[in-house]
């Protein structure tokens, strides 16, 4: 494009006002002569011509510094920042999918900006856990008293986890929500998905479920799994979803209200951090909203034809600026990523298990939904949560007792690359009888199984798992089959 780089330079950084209310024209104080911001649209048009890269930065910095305006810090992605990256040795994931970066960024991540976004969300939690405290004990579960409070979160730090009756929604849907705005506070900092889940897990783990939520009950096992897991996919979602507003100048349905109230909700942490910025007239919190996709394609005469594939523009932190500023410039939208660990290694199931209870346990054996949450990390080598509840007929009495069984287990898979893979299962869990905690007993789990790949999303399983309960010495046989969805793009070796 002739034009490229001269016309990319309103859209590839987001500027402030450096005066808060400051008028769109320069002070009459300055010496220089006013410019609008118009001018610099023209001023931009009229440079048809090719820039190197220090001459391009050197000029759209001379040309924003005259307008007043300073640069800030923007939302990135991994995808971009591979796609720009400078060094022209990008770390290859290939060799080591799974490497955590977060504590040691080396591919342009924004530590900075993670921290800062880090210590807004432990800021609200506090003010979360204030208001909590004005409430009446009777319905936030709360002790008043300082050392009360502190003793219990001691007693619940030491109970856990557990198995919680939260409500499903409450499980289901509020925790995967919140653990994806904890995604997403390190997917806009520039890390990859998997950095984004480690930092997910982290801050559901210790700052919430061990932390604020250990003072009113005790830590919850599917909390800690569901959260950050679920929390990948919808942080994920999100992520991209609040793109597409953006790119559609920040409407949703054509209405400015309902795009606001979407990219709140969306990103409530983000959100809040402009809206301090825009309070205080500065840039309090490091948050922001501009994307940038540039992709390079080398041409049949070798020539490197570099593409924007889009800019969004979004002005925040030093008072009210100008709505052009504020809106996009419409711009295709390509989506990325070399990054070999995406969403779609989460899967989730739901089946049927039929358990062999031991013969002490005076139950007749019957069918029973069964369900599993989980991670699958390669051809060879998967985790999940899983879960089973059923009603049975006592034999020694006209009662039903609700038996549930839950347990953390580990698969190995043989003959990787076909779509018939037999594994093996190892595990640990819990059984518990008429949901009494008192009942609970710990389980060692050993199994193997048989998983069908239909597609890249879709697969069947069907195993046999021997349970051996330490304590009571009980020994429990489950028989079961699931179908396995895959987010995403599911197994990408299929």
């Amino acid at each position: 494009m002739k034009l490229q780089k001269s016309l990319i330079a309103l859209s590839i950084l987001v500027a402030v006002p450096t005066t808060f209310a400051q008028d769109d024209t320069l002070s009459s104080d300055n010496h220089s002569p006013a410019i609008s911001q118009q001018d610099f649209v023209q001023q931009a048009i009229a440079e048809d011509q090719k820039l190197s890269d220090s001459e391009f930065n050197s000029t759209q910095s001379s040309q924003l510094n005259s307008l007043g305006y300073r640069s800030i810090s923007t939302n990135s992605s991994f995808e971009e920042l591979r796609i720009a990256n400078e060094s022209g040795n990008p770390t290859n994931f290939y060799d080591s999918p799974y490497r955590v970066s977060l504590f040691n960024p080396q591919n342009g991540e924004d530590s900075e900006r993670l921290w800062s976004q880090t210590k807004s969300i432990f800021a609200y939690g506090v003010g979360v856990a204030g208001v909590l405290a004005l409430m009446p004990e009777s319905i936030t579960n709360w002790e008043k008293d300082d050392v009360q409070l502190m003793n219990k979160w001691w007693d619940n730090v030491r109970s856990g986890p557990v198995w919680d009756r939260d409500d499903h929604i409450i499980n289901y849907i509020g925790h995967p929500y919140f653990g994806g705005v904890y995604y997403q506070a390190a997917r806009k900092s520039g890390y990859r998905q998997w950095d984004a889940f480690m930092y997910s897990t982290l801050m559901s783990t210790f700052y919430w479920e061990y932390g604020i939520e250990a003072f009113a009950e005790i830590p919850s096992i599917q909390d800690l799994v569901v959260t950050p897991t679920l929390g990948w996919v919808y942080g994920e979602w999100a992520f991209n979803k609040e793109k597409e507003i953006r790119l559609r100048g920040g409407t949703v349905w054509g209405s400015d209200a309902l795009g606001s109230t979407a990219l709140f909700f969306l990103d409530p942490v983000d959100s809040l951090g402009r809206g301090v910025n825009n309070v205080a007239g500065r840039e309090v919190i490091k948050a922001g909203t501009g994307f940038v996709g540039v992709h390079s394609n080398v041409m049949r005469n070798g020539e490197v034809e570099t593409k924007y594939q889009m800019q969004v523009n979004y002005a925040f932190g030093a008072g009210e600026t100008d709505d052009s500023l504020k809106r996009r410039q419409k711009k295709n939208y390509h989506q990325y990523t070399d990054d070999p660990v995406t969403y779609g290694i989460v899967g989730v199931s739901a089946g049927f298990a039929y358990p062999q209870l031991d013969k002490e346990r005076n139950l007749k054996n019957d069918f029973a939904p069964a369900f599993t949450l989980g991670l699958y990390f390669t051809e060879q080598f998967s985790t999940r949560l899983g879960y089973m509840q059923g009603n049975y007929e006592s034999t020694v009495s006209n009662e039903k007792h609700i038996y549930e069984n839950y347990s953390l287990d580990v698969q190995y898979y043989f003959m990787p690359g076909s779509a018939f893979k037999p594994y093996l299962n190892a595990g640990v869990g819990e059984a518990m009888l008429d949901k009494d905690r008192d009942t609970k007993k710990l389980q060692w789990n050993i199994g193997t199984g048989v998983h069908y790949s239909l597609n890249a999303n879709w697969s069947l399983q069907a195993d046999w798992k021997y349970a051996y309960h330490r304590n009571s010495g009980a020994r429990d046989q489950l028989w079961g089959t699931r179908l396995i969805y895959r987010f995403g793009e599911g197994n990408r070796y299929i």
